[in-house]
């Protein structure tokens, strides 16, 4: 298979290549890959999957319990308010999502999310979600794999949802992946003890100066190569670019409106300062053009 068959040639693809090629001469512990999800190994407009995923959980709810239409924020998200969802503000919306699933095992909620992944398409192109995965960042990933890199997933998502996907989608084990935590509860039961997920968050959402802060926590191993889409990987981005030579910082730009979407990427649980492709620009990153340095953007 050709190297990086869906890149076309220029200066990304010249950047990945080089450094790839000068990775070889560092120990392979050193040789550590990481790369934010949503928005860089699959698309994440117009919702992020597991958004997507939670409104399916809350309607097949409601129809049992017709009563979960009466909070205003199941109410609205019901409805598709977008209005009301803004009024309501993203921390009591995501509180309400989590309780949706409090009281489920582990397993209650892999099976949940690989039921939906397999069943469930795309609202806004209709491809089954696991084809909605860019093409060339799966080349990418085989790619640092056959230069001896670890391949870590550092996601604002939930830690959980991702783990059920990531080995079948990306080739990455669940125990590789950091995100968003969620608490459990232990439960001593006569079936024997079970886990339990709760309806709240452990620690901070994985975005931003966190996500630096749990790769060190749950990986302790510094990367040399970050790959993100958002001013929320921004430290991870700069960590990685930091961390001597050879170092790379991949952005990718969403500039293509035809074959994706094309907009400018920000943080969800922070405000940009700047305009992330300005920052990419003023550090020196590589930045990634959907438009012109892709050939595909999705799996055919």
């Amino acid at each position: 298979m050709a190297f990086l068959p869906s890149w076309r040639p220029g200066a990304a693809r010249d950047a990945i290549t080089s450094f790839l090629d000068e990775s070889l001469a560092l120990p392979p512990d050193q040789r550590v890959a990481v790369l934010d999800n949503d928005g860089t190994l699959w698309c994440e407009k117009p919702n992020y999957t597991q958004y997507d995923f939670l409104v399916r959980t809350l309607h097949a709810a409601a129809e049992q319990d017709g009563g979960l239409g009466d909070r205003p924020e199941y109410r609205a998200l019901l409805d598709g308010d977008r209005a009301a969802l803004g009024e309501l503000g993203l921390q009591r919306i995501a509180m309400a999502l989590l309780e949706l699933c409090e009281g489920w095992t582990p397993d209650d909620f892999a099976d949940r999310v690989r039921d939906f992944m397999a069943s469930e398409k795309h609202p806004g192109r209709g491809a089954p979600y696991p084809k909605m995965v860019y093409q060339p960042m799966l080349e990418l990933l085989e790619a640092l794999r056959g230069h001896g890199f670890d391949v870590f997933i550092v996601t604002g998502g939930g830690t959980e949802f991702v783990r059920a996907v990531s080995r079948d989608l990306y080739g990455v084990r669940p125990d590789d992946v950091v995100g968003t935590l969620v608490e459990y509860h232990y439960e001593a039961r006569e079936a024997g003890p079970a886990l339990v997920r709760t309806a709240f968050a452990h620690g901070e959402v994985n975005e931003g100066p966190a996500k630096v802060e749990h790769i060190q926590t749950q990986l302790g191993r510094r990367p040399i190569f970050a790959a993100g889409n958002s001013a929320g990987d921004r430290e991870m981005l700069e960590y990685a670019r930091t961390a001597g030579t050879p170092s790379l910082a991949l952005l990718v730009d969403h500039d293509d409106a035809e074959r994706e979407y094309a907009y400018a990427s920000a943080a969800v649980t922070m405000k940009d300062t700047e305009p992330i492709t300005a920052v990419a620009g003023r550090l020196g990153w590589t930045v990634v053009s959907m438009r012109d340095d892709w050939s595909v953007v999705f799996p055919a």
